[in-house]
């Protein structure tokens, strides 16, 4: 059971690698992602069918050199998960990592809907009934069945139910861009946001609706990392300051030069930090409203406080930033 939220808040950039990497072990070792970030070995769409069975060895292989060099030296083990295919494939996979369980944290489940749902929340039951230790899920909405207009209601509402069935095993929710960016034919640029695409755009505010009061739910992925005049980085800062206005928290990224921008954008500003930590220290016999500690705004504590307190678990974890960043 998840007692500490701040777990759920830590997953931050979550880097992806194709499960047949067999250098990306060498690279956590040595340190070369840095300290704060996880780590997704992907066994779904960057693998053809027919390299599965060797994809599912490599992550074996990649959690035992992982495992064994955090057991002789002093390094950075990141929360690393794992992104099946099929619900059958996390209990097989687990089977095969499993002595070395202490370096994994949990599985990803790609295209989380009703038709499937029910399946997958019983592989992560089954595998926690076996683990020495609490196995976590991050299922992934981004299957086509929830971008109808016309049902979505319904569907995400029947998502949620499912989700809540093992509330205490959901690390985040996480939510797809490219995929609905696909049923759109449509893909940003390196200066246009996933918000200039207006139906992906209320897409994303639907989930966050149904999801954020009760869940962490992380950005979708970003997938520029090169370029001219680093476009593709302030590209990125612009749309996690939309993402983080918006309720996601941390961004699923492909490269590891997106890492360091994300955790930068994660920090909180002083001007925030001051704010949230004058709301939750109020006097309650007094006034429940006040100027800033700029003075430039107000604040209120009742409608304040579950902003202060997210702004305040953000700062303990990725730090402050010492100028306020523009939106």
């Amino acid at each position: 059971m998840i007692d500490n939220i701040k777990e759920k808040y830590s997953v931050g950039a979550l880097l992806y690698s194709p499960a047949l990497n067999s250098g990306v072990a060498g690279r956590v070792i040595s340190g070369e992602f840095g300290s704060r970030y996880s780590l997704a070995l992907c066994l779904e769409d960057t693998i053809s069918p027919d390299l599965v069975p060797r994809a599912e060895n490599q992550v074996r292989e990649t959690l035992e050199r992982i495992y064994r060099a955090s057991r002789e030296q002093e390094m950075s083990v990141p929360r690393i998960f794992v992104r099946v295919r099929e619900p059958e494939q996390a209990e097989r996979v687990f089977d095969l990592i499993s002595p070395f369980q202490d370096v994994f944290t949990g599985f990803v489940f790609p295209k989380y809907t009703v038709a499937n749902a029910a399946f997958y929340n019983e592989a992560i039951r089954k595998v926690n009934d076996r683990a020495g230790r609490t196995v976590f899920m991050m299922p992934i909405l981004e299957s086509g069945d929830i971008v109808d207009f016309r049902t979505r209601a319904e569907m995400l509402g029947a998502i949620r139910d499912l989700t809540d069935s093992v509330k205490d095993l959901v690390l985040n929710v996480r939510v797809g861009g490219n995929d609905f960016s696909n049923e759109f034919a449509a893909r940003r640029h390196a200066d246009e946001t996933i918000y200039d695409i207006l139906p992906i755009s209320q897409l994303l505010g639907d989930i966050i609706t149904v999801f954020a009061r009760d869940y962490v739910v992380s950005g979708p992925v970003w997938e520029y990392f090169a370029g001219a005049n680093d476009e593709w980085k302030s590209g990125l800062e612009r749309e996690l300051r939309k993402d983080i206005l918006n309720g996601f928290i941390g961004k699923t990224v492909i490269h590891p030069r997106q890492i360091p921008v994300v955790n930068e954008m994660l920090r909180v500003s002083v001007r925030d930090y001051e704010d949230a930590r004058a709301i939750l220290s109020w006097d309650e016999s007094g006034l429940q409203v006040g100027k800033s500690s700029g003075g430039e705004r107000m604040n209120e504590v009742r409608t304040n406080c579950n902003w202060a307190a997210k702004i305040l678990l953000l700062a303990e974890i990725y730090g402050i930033r010492k100028e306020h960043v523009q939106a």
